[in-house]
């Protein structure tokens, strides 16, 4: 998959089926999409291309009251690429392209930029300044251009709920993941390079691994039990916190760390995938570091027993996935083996 910040150049531009959208989850509504867009795609011997938007236009137009962000872009990007995309363009969402008229959007971004021939959008799409662009305006243009448009519908669960960003972004608040799961098609994750930390973890008995977090509101904190891909031919078990670490940081910086039960290495520079298995509790800001080094051993102990529960040994082997568990495809090449 060719990821493109900004439309590609000339040399890079060819005929493409074409899809927009934040894709913020890349949940099973998304999916869905895109699996036609592949199949329409292969019928009309294209290419699948995805445009998407960094950051969020919601960020954009109102940084404040913005929701918390689902996933980072590399894993929206990864997302992407097992559901079959061949490229994505990641627009930089600022005032230039926020203000452009519904018909320059359809001039300059999918018939001259993308060379789209054929276009899929949701049934909430809209485009253009003020959000004047919606369906009928770009059917229209379609048959002006000569591109073919069509409209998929909300993706439902099986009680009839619409599958949404919002509302995975809602579970992920509430610490549901098996709704979260549910509406994914697979475990909740996160990935990153592993970081140097402050090394507090390592005194108190229990060294992590230190995820930096490029979003200040991700829609997931607390203490979780998760496994970790990337460090070994097997998911290793842990406990992790994500969030602001309120005991050892006024800084407002969000940090995701994580204790593996049963592994000791190093990790340093590594890029790893953090599946969120089971919310334990929320963060809290304890009164000195005996205290929360205390609250740190029942979170190890819990996270033990629901592993065993589950039936995983200490370094994660199972033969059975924990319910809800899925692959996104990430390759873990020997390099990353344990050493």
């Amino acid at each position: 998959m060719r990821v493109f910040r900004g439309l590609p150049n000339a040399e890079s531009r060819s005929p493409c089926a074409l899809t927009i959208g934040n894709f913020d989850g890349v949940h099973r509504g998304h999916q869905a999409l895109l699996a036609h867009v592949r199949a329409a795609a292969d019928a009309r011997g294209l290419p699948v291309c995805v445009m998407t938007f960094e950051p969020h236009p919601r960020e954009y137009f109102n940084p404040a009251g913005a929701p918390p962000r689902i996933a980072m872009l590399r894993d929206k990007l990864e997302a992407l690429r097992t559901n079959g995309v061949d490229r994505v363009v990641v627009e930089h969402f600022n005032h230039t392209f926020a203000s452009q008229s519904p018909e320059s959007f359809v001039e300059r971004i999918i018939v001259n930029g993308l060379h789209a021939r054929w276009v899929m959008i949701g049934d909430d799409f809209r485009y253009g300044a003020k959000r004047a662009g919606d369906f009928a305006s770009l059917k229209a243009a379609g048959q002006h251009h000569g591109f073919e448009v069509e409209q998929m519908a909300t993706v439902a669960d099986p009680s009839g709920a619409r599958i949404s960003s919002s509302g995975v972004r809602a579970a992920l608040m509430a610490g549901d993941l098996d709704a979260a799961r549910g509406a994914l098609g697979r475990d909740y994750l996160i990935s990153g390079h592993v970081v140097h930390g402050m090394k507090l973890g390592r005194d108190l008995g229990f060294p992590t691994l230190n995820l930096p977090i490029a979003h200040k509101r991700p829609a997931l904190a607390g203490i979780f039990v998760v496994r970790v891909h990337g460090l070994g031919d097997q998911p290793l078990p842990g406990v992790a916190s994500l969030g602001l670490r309120p005991t050892v940081d006024d800084s407002g910086r969000v940090l995701l760390e994580v204790h593996l039960l049963d592994w000791h290495g190093d990790a340093y520079g590594k890029l790893v995938r953090v599946e969120f298995l089971k919310k334990l509790r929320d963060e809290e800001k304890y009164i000195d570091l005996e205290t929360l080094t205390a609250a740190i051993a029942r979170d190890v102990v819990n996270a033990r027993e629901w592993f065993a529960a589950m039936g995983v040994n200490g370094m994660g082997h199972t033969g059975d996935t924990p319910p809800g568990s899925g692959s996104t495809g990430f390759a873990t090449s020997a390099t990353d083996r344990i050493r």
